[in-house]
């Protein structure tokens, strides 16, 4: 079964997902000059399968995803326009912003 690393941070006006597919945590991906690091830090958070990462996507303001798990999902459940989607290294990121939907 497919899991990713899930982090949420909460303030009183926003809700913020970071998540990454298992096998991306700890790792950096360069590409020329992009550079993205999938640090513990900001990613590590609970490893959950990719429903549960779908439905704290779902409730979230801001969404940043890496990998290709996460982000196909994402995709699927129409949170992520492909357009959107960046690869550095081969490996998939997108940022989320929902505008006017803050719980």
């Amino acid at each position: 079964m497919e899991q990713a690393y899930v982090r949420i941070f909460k303030d009183k006006n926003c809700v913020m997902v970071a998540a990454c597919d298992e096998n991306t945590l700890g790792k950096t991906f360069r590409e020329g000059k992009k550079k993205l690091e999938v640090a513990p830090g900001f990613y590590g958070g609970d490893l959950c399968s990719i429903d549960e990462t779908m439905q704290a996507l779902e409730a979230a303001n801001i969404g940043n995803l890496v990998g290709g798990n996460v982000i196909d999902a994402a995709v699927q459940r129409g949170l992520v326009d492909p357009d959107a989607i960046v690869r550095i290294g081969g490996v998939p990121h997108v940022q989320i912003i929902k505008i006017g939907r803050i719980r």
